[in-house]
């Protein structure tokens, strides 16, 4: 039998992730079986070995077509440029990270697995690692977002660097949690673009002084 091409190979591990996304969508993570997957991909068990581990790194590999794209636009806001215009590359970063969202429906339907689908079991401790080093790099380019306009403004923060970090990263994802579970709900780039900028906002305010 003559060898596979590296584009046949590329096809059939695509067949195994559009699959993947396909069953887990349609039955959860836990409840879909890599012979499920094989299955529905026209392709054997011993294919999505060739590809993948096992089905913590099959799933990591779905959810690394979509968030690899969301990861590379957040990381817009540390792109070289004016200390002063920090703020406005994190910005545009976040309304186009929050575009993708609702607009690509790949990208909807994994981030409604990961949220929706998964129950965080043994079997995905590679996923949930994944995730938390995702969510660490956000926070910190926030951070760093947020000190280079602090520090070109000549002017403190409302709240602790690091806490105005982790809250806007809160703030992002909450709305797209939410509105994964109802998209009729809200407009989610027009919420989104009002809530970032008032929260931007309320940190050039000063702080209060705490009453004795």
């Amino acid at each position: 039998m003559a060898r596979r091409t590296k584009a046949e190979a590329q096809a059939t591990r695509n067949s195994l992730l559009d699959a993947a996304e396909q069953l887990f969508q349609a039955r959860g993570v836990s409840r879909t079986s890599l012979n499920d997957i094989a299955s529905a991909a026209g392709t054997t068990r011993g294919a999505i070995y060739w590809h993948f581990k096992d089905k913590a790194d099959l799933f990591n590999a779905m959810m690394e077509r979509v968030t690899l794209p969301l990861e590379a636009t957040h990381a817009q806001a540390n792109q070289t440029g004016p200390a002063e215009q920090s703020l406005d590359r994190l910005r545009a970063a976040l309304l186009s990270a929050l575009h993708l969202i609702a607009t690509d429906i790949s990208t909807r339907r994994v981030l409604e697995i990961a949220i929706q689908k998964m129950e965080l079991t043994n079997e995905l401790g590679a996923v949930q690692e994944r995730c938390q080093r995702i969510y660490q790099r956000c926070v910190e380019q926030n951070q760093r977002a947020l000190a280079a306009a602090s520090q070109a403004s000549g002017q403190p923060l409302s709240i602790a660097l690091h806490t105005a970090a982790i809250g806007l990263q809160a703030l992002v994802e909450g709305l797209v949690h939410h509105w994964l579970l109802n998209p009729q709900a809200f407009d989610l780039e027009q919420t989104g673009q009002q809530t970032i900028d008032v929260y931007l906002a309320g940190l050039t305010y000063p702080q209060r002084c705490e009453t004795p």
